[in-house]
């Protein structure tokens, strides 16, 4: 039992001394996130740059005796049979281990490891490479042959052996051997690139006729009595024949072509081999076969599959063919297209349009006037001006063409009478149509028609533009009675519009009825609604300048100040002032900007006060005196930076922004509140002032006695 409590004493004590080893963990206050976070791969990268998991070299060793070397050789065999023991799969220990016997000139040593890593696997294609490698650095050539041999029985898939080992066989001058190991490789009917490395081989050594059969069993290969096609593709026949006619064997190549032909039949046409065939014929000048073949094709081929061969057709037409020939196969081409457009969708106008400029091109009108019938005839079906802003050109165009090409005056009148019939011009018009076919009667001479046009316009849908087409007709035929009754129809119309009312003064002048045009203004001013007031008064006072009425210009200006105190108005009159007039210019023109000041004061906009007297000042800098230039300068505000609030849209704070203010020294002598700021910051001055002459007693004695 004594035993038993000292047992659990000890055991009580250990665990007691046990924990007053344990350190306290830290606790951690702040678990926020750190502001900069530090990723995995930055600490790499760090790495990286500081190189701080860089290894030293190892020591330059020096062998100077043969023990040494046995010694090293001993060690680094043991090096390399211990990593390839750890993993035999690993083929790149096996290569490192081979190619250093290799480098110590032990090659049968580094054939015995090629050889154990083949039989670990035989498949790896980079293995047999190098062994292979090895044996032609080393002129081995019965050992690289006999590897070859086992690689491409093995692997007969492999090309790369293929390629390598005819190669060797050709770079050692054994072209019979070469030629034996490419027929074994054409044995599994390899790709397409095979094939042609095989005929260049005996292109290269002038073998055509084998080259030719190699062709003939490259396009059919004959297996069990019935005919295999390897490669079932137009391209290879093609080069079949282009070989034949490289080689001038004309009637060879012909016969390809022909067989090509024959063998795909009319189920599988296809473009590009007709097209070879015809410029095959070309070449030997056998114009009348291309043209056949090419017409062959096109009435057999989808017109969506034979772009190709279309375009080719073309340009052979172009090269030896007659014009009418030519123009006959781009426009059906093109008519083709355009028909199957205007098919998918016949109000595509664009596409109308295209196929007009096409079919016009042609001399028969009758095939011009039917295309044009079947574009018109596709109204839009919705009444909104923007469906027929491309539709009216329809039209339009095809006036033009009867009146132009065709050169029939009464189809043109027909078309845009017809035109006219069908708009709803209750809802909307164009008044580029009425004038057109007033344009049009003016053409024929026959001038009352034009009027009966114009006039029928303006009765049923009278716009701005039909109004200033008329009365431009007039103007030009100098009858300027009409023209007078066509702008007050116009201005009882539309008597908001500034630029008729400046017009109709502005033809008054001209014609030299000053009273006219004046009282013409004077309605102008007086209408309520204006979209232009502005335009409007300045040409009224530039008129009474013209006519040099330089009272009736002040009183004008009166008049515009009485219903806008804008700044431009008072600095033109100010500038009016000081251009008429020699002595009294300058008092008028300061009187003007002294008005335009005290009118100014109560505008809110305190950049246009500022326009103001910046525009004054520079008037005193050039005419005035020094006593006016200070009198302008105290005028001059203060400009300050201020900040204020800015709220949302959802009326939240939106911080504050920061703006420039202007205080006028006239504004600061009648606000109380700036006068107490004011002397404010007098007060404050002579308390400093105060401060300092307490601390400097001595100071105020002697200024005092002085």
């Amino acid at each position: 039992r004594g035993g038993a409590l000292a047992h659990s004493g000890g055991n009580m004590a250990s665990t007691a001394a046990g924990k007053q080893r344990i350190p306290k963990v830290a606790k951690v206050k702040n678990k926020a996130p750190a502001e900069v976070q530090i990723t995995a791969e930055q600490l790499l990268r760090e790495a990286k740059e500081r190189e701080l998991e860089l290894l030293p070299p190892p020591p330059q060793q020096k062998i100077t005796d043969v023990e040494e070397l046995n010694d090293y050789k001993l060690r680094k065999r043991k090096t390399f049979e211990d990593n390839i023991r750890k993993n035999r799969t690993v083929i790149s220990n096996w290569i490192k281990y081979a190619q250093w016997e290799e480098s110590l000139k032990e090659i049968q040593r580094a054939r015995s490891i090629y050889e154990r890593a083949l039989d670990v696997d035989y498949r790896n294609v980079t293995l047999w490479l190098k062994y292979a490698e090895m044996e032609m650095k080393n002129r081995q050539v019965n050992h690289a042959r006999n590897i070859w041999d086992r690689a491409i029985t093995t692997l007969p898939r492999v090309n790369q052996f293929w390629y390598k080992y005819t190669y060797m066989e050709e770079m050692l001058g054994n072209v019979a051997g070469s030629r034996q190991v490419f027929e074994r490789w054409m044995e599994w009917q390899p790709e397409e690139q095979a094939w042609h490395s095989y005929i260049n081989f005996e292109l290269r050594y002038k073998e055509v006729d084998r080259a030719r059969s190699i062709y003939e069993r490259y396009i059919l290969f004959r297996a069990l009595a019935e005919l295999v096609l390897i490669h079932p593709d137009v391209k290879n026949w093609i080069k079949y024949a282009r070989f034949e006619e490289k080689h001038s064997y004309f009637a060879h190549a012909r016969k390809v072509y022909e067989r090509a032909v024959e063998f795909f039949g009319e189920e599988h046409m296809d473009e590009h081999l007709y097209v070879a065939f015809a410029k095959f014929e070309e070449n030997q000048k056998e114009f009348e076969r291309v043209r056949v073949i090419y017409k062959y094709a096109l009435d057999r081929i989808p017109k969506q599959d034979a772009q190709n061969l279309f375009k080719n057709y073309t340009i052979f037409e172009k090269k030896f063919g007659d014009r009418r020939g030519i123009e006959d196969i781009i426009v059906s081409k093109r008519r083709f297209q355009y028909e199957e457009e205007v098919k998918a969708n016949p109000h595509n106008y664009d596409a109308w349009f295209d196929y007009l400029r096409l079919v016009e091109s042609d001399t028969n009108a009758e095939t011009v006037r039917e295309v044009y019938e079947r574009a018109i005839a596709n109204v839009p079906p919705i009444q909104e001006k923007r469906h027929w802003k491309r539709y009216i050109y329809l039209w339009i165009n095809y006036a033009l063409y009867e009146e132009l090409e065709a050169k029939d005056a009464e189809r043109t009148r027909q078309v845009y009478q017809a035109c006219l019939e069908l708009l709803p011009h209750k809802k909307f018009t164009f008044a580029k149509m009425w004038l057109l076919y007033a344009q049009f009667e003016i053409r024929q001479k026959n001038l009352p028609l034009a009027r009966r046009a114009l006039g029928t316009s303006i009765g049923k849908c009278p716009k701005n533009k039909l109004f200033k087409g008329y009365i431009e007709l007039e103007l030009q035929l100098r009858e300027f009675d009409r023209c007078r009754k066509l702008y007050e129809k116009f201005l009882e119309f539309a008597p908001e519009n500034c630029t008729s009312w400046i017009k109709f003064a502005e033809l008054e002048t001209i014609l030299g009825d000053i009273d006219r045009a004046r009282a013409i203004y004077e309605l102008a001013i007086s209408q309520p609604r204006l979209d232009m007031p502005e335009v409007l008064w300045k040409s009224y006072i530039d008129f009474e300048i013209e006519q040099e009425e330089y009272e009736k210009t002040r009183s004008l200006y009166r008049r515009l100040l009485q219903r806008t105190q804008h700044v431009k108005v008072w600095i033109s009159l100010a500038q009016f002032e000081l251009s008429v007039g020699q002595k009294e210019r300058l008092p008028r023109c300061r009187q003007v900007y002294e008005e335009a000041n005290k009118a100014m004061r109560s505008c809110e906009e305190k950049e246009e006060r500022v326009m103001l007297l910046e525009s004054w000042r520079s008037f005193e800098d050039e005419f005035g005196t020094s006593a006016t230039k200070e009198r302008i300068d105290k005028l001059m505000p203060e400009k300050i930076k201020k900040r204020r609030k800015l709220q949302a849209e959802d009326g939240s704070d939106a911080g504050w922004e920061e703006y420039y203010d202007y205080i006028f020294p006239e504004d600061t002598a009648n606000q109380p509140n700036l006068k107490l700021l004011a002397m404010a910051k007098l007060w404050k001055k002579q308390q400093q002032e105060s401060e300092v002459a307490a601390m400097d007693p001595d100071k105020d004695i002697d200024e005092s006695q002085t």
